[in-house]
């Protein structure tokens, strides 16, 4: 537990790296909590074809799981996703009331980088339903999809000065996370 309470959201495109270096943080800080949403949806029956409706059942899930995290006293990091401010405004106003710094961190690689790396997601990962998502963004328009996540990532960044925008280069996972610790544990 770090002596000033903090939530982190780690941003970023998709396939880009996020829960890998969630997880590994996480580790690294004991009794933080690693709120990974995208696991929570795989918890919900029928997420495979309900996709977009499982995200909003499992938002208000992950924001009371963060608030009930932080009201113990404990550090949250949240590898997600979030192109709207709105959402993101949500999660800070939880961070905000129980005390903690909201942390945001949005990981970046070029449009084409970012869809080269989503197509590869999976192939050496441990979770399983990786594959799955790969398929339900192939039906939903697949690259176009992928590329206007991108744009309106973009657009969040912007209208989000305070976060830090890191840049993550495919395959420098080591080279990445010290980056990533670098930002958030400065002097450590």
């Amino acid at each position: 537990m770090s002596v000033v309470l903090r939530f982190i959201h780690l941003n970023g495109p998709p396939g880009i790296g996020k829960s890998t270096l969630a997880r590994r943080y996480a580790e690294d800080h004991p009794g933080m909590l690693n709120l990974d949403i995208d696991q929570l949806r795989s918890l919900i029956g029928g997420w495979q074809q309900r996709f977009t409706e499982t995200g909003e059942i499992v938002r208000p899930l992950a924001l009371s799981m963060a608030a009930a995290h932080l009201g113990g006293g404990r550090d949250v990091v949240m590898p997600q996703y979030l192109g709207r401010v709105g959402e993101i405004e949500r999660f800070e106003a939880v961070a905000r009331d129980h005390g903690a710094v909201f942390c945001e961190v949005v990981l970046m690689d070029s449009k084409q980088g970012s869809l080269e790396r989503f197509a590869r997601r999976g192939e050496d990962d441990e979770l399983p339903w990786h594959r799955q998502v790969q398929e339900i963004v192939a039906r939903k328009g697949g690259p176009t999809l992928l590329a206007g996540m991108h744009d309106r990532l973009t657009d969040v960044i912007r209208a989000r000065p305070a976060a830090v925008v890191l840049p993550s280069v495919a395959g420098a996972i080591q080279q990445t996370y010290e980056a990533l610790s670098a930002i958030l544990d400065p002097g450590r």
